[in-house]
């Protein structure tokens, strides 16, 4: 099997992105983790560029990386200096990283307008600062930025600039659509005319301007290119570089390229939602392959297919990029749904006489009302077990009772007093918040915790979501409360629906805590 490069920029290119901004120490933490996948080269960053991609440097230092080639990232030396001279490529040797990648101007625009300097000088450049480099044994990786836009524009003018990156010593040229505006068939046919002329490696860098960075990364190696560079979860600047949680199975289950070990492959879904935690970006439910909706079926019809076989409507066996196939319950789900729900979370039907077509009937009034629960799950597994007699709620509510204050020039404060019981013992408690449901949830807690501390002390709220139903009338319309929570080991939804906003969102509430205590 034909392997291909995989090139991580997501400490560089994905910092880039709108709201994401590591540390030195979230970039080592990454670092690690895509050395422990396999992945070939990590760009840590540009050292000469701020002080945490230095700092960053400093750290990576004292770490013996077992996979993984880290490369510290920088420009061409300036026009009309001497590379000797030039502080970005001294910070380039100063980084101390085995191999070093290195930009130059492949669109003669840019040379012109940006560098504001002569076609030859900019040759010189690329030349000269690879050559440097190259003597002080570093592996030297040449990208040719806007490479596709300045062929299109000049082609010979194009071609001239891998040839001095070439004549310079690099080990591997990466074509770059910096701007995202080529098309697949464009890179193609562009790279089949090119990659004859090129003597070493080649390499592809997209970005994703026309959501095409995947398309034209796959294109690219089907034109000779054995090197991909893409980010994780296709963070980066604007709309973002190559994603790499789609590149990277696509190579390998579709087109049968190796990029890593089918043990790291398996891990790959673990690996995206790892880096969106450090970015402290939403998973995008989504996303192909590894978002949590990759493999989600809703339709009673597709439910009632996969049950009898997967791959009718499955590309993959979402085990296979550590996935999971997600059955979910809607308005639209039939007996199919339910019943496979009830056997994936272990339920037995039937009990009060509820099996899964009375359930998906009473599953499709609920949604009438105004509940959802494929974004609910956990609503619906209590459901389940409520219709079947099944749950025994481990706390009931007595009464609340909430108020919230103003004072001028203060901002607002919320009270809430509760009465619960647990057994045949009651708990009245109180607390405050930041708002009503702040203070329901601290009240709440605080008379579980004479009950059950230990199992809530990890236990936190994540997410409060509020939807009006039907906005007609006015303040008077029917909402949907969502809660998100999590805890050590899992992320749980549930859903509240009333009139009242506070009353919704004590049911999501009321849900969560009960959920949480059920699987302790």
């Amino acid at each position: 099997m034909k392997s291909i490069l995989v090139y991580d920029t997501t400490l560089r290119d994905g910092s880039q992105g709108e709201k994401i901004n590591f540390s030195a120490e979230d970039q080592l933490r990454i670092t690690k983790r895509l050395d422990a996948m396999g992945i070939h080269y990590v760009e840590g960053g540009w050292p000469g560029s701020n002080p945490r991609d230095v700092q960053f440097f400093e750290l990576a230092k004292k770490v013996s990386f077992k996979h993984t080639c880290l490369a510290a990232f920088g420009s061409t030396r300036r026009p009309k200096t001497s590379t000797g001279e030039d502080k970005s490529i001294m910070a380039l040797l100063e980084a101390e990283t085995p191999a070093v990648t290195i930009f130059g101007k492949s669109w003669d625009l840019h040379v012109k307008k940006v560098l504001v300097t002569t076609l030859k000088e900019n040759l010189k450049m690329i030349c000269d600062s690879v050559a440097y480099l190259h003597s002080r044994d570093r592996e030297i990786i040449y990208d040719a930025e806007h490479f596709f836009d300045g062929y299109k524009n000049n082609p010979n003018y194009a071609v001239k600039t891998i040839g001095a990156a070439i004549a310079g010593g690099a080990d591997v040229i990466v074509l770059c659509d910096t701007n995202g505006g080529t098309m697949p068939f464009e890179v193609e046919e562009i790279m089949d005319k090119v990659c004859p002329k090129i003597p070493v490696k080649v390499g592809i860098h997209a970005h994703n301007d026309c959501g095409l960075a995947v398309a034209n990364t796959l294109a690219a190696v089907r034109a000779g290119a054995v090197m991909v560079q893409g980010t994780v979860n296709g963070y980066g600047e604007r709309c973002g570089n190559a994603d790499l949680t789609s590149v990277i199975p696509n190579l390998q289950l579709k087109m049968g390229l190796s990029c890593m070990t089918n043990k790291n492959l398996h891990r790959l879904t673990e690996l995206s939602r790892y880096v969106s935690e450090v970015a402290n970006m939403t998973p995008f439910n989504g996303r192909p392959f590894v978002g949590k909706s990759a493999f989600a079926h809703k339709g009673g019809i597709h439910v009632n297919a996969i049950m009898k076989t997967p791959k009718a409507y499955e590309h993959i066996e979402p085990e296979t990029i550590g996935n999971e196939r997600r059955v979910l319950v809607s308005d639209l789900c039939g007996k199919s749904n339910v019943d496979y729900k009830a056997g994936e979370l272990g339920i037995e039907l039937g009990g009060r006489g509820f099996d899964g077509k009375k359930i998906s009937k009473e599953i499709k009034r609920l949604e009438h009302e105004g509940y959802q629960f494929d974004a609910g799950e956990g609503s619906f597994e209590l459901l389940l077990k409520k219709l079947t007699g099944q749950f025994k709620p481990l706390f009931e509510l007595e009464s609340f009772r909430v108020a919230v204050e103003k004072e001028k020039d203060l901002p607002c404060r919320a009270y809430a007093t509760i009465k619960i019981s647990v057994g045949d013992q009651q708990e009245i408690t109180a607390a405050e918040g930041n708002g009503p449901v702040g203070a329901l949830d601290n009240a709440l807690r605080k008379a579980l915790n004479k009950f059950f501390r230990v199992n809530l002390e990890k236990m936190h709220l994540v997410d409060f979501k509020v939807r009006v139903i039907d906005g007609r009338d006015g303040t008077s319309a029917r909402v949907k409360v969502f809660i998100d929570s999590r805890d050590q080991k899992r992320v749980w939804s549930t859903i509240g629906v009333s009139t009242d906003i506070i009353e919704a969102s004590w049911q999501a509430l009321e849900d969560s805590f009960q959920y949480k205590l059920s699987h302790t």
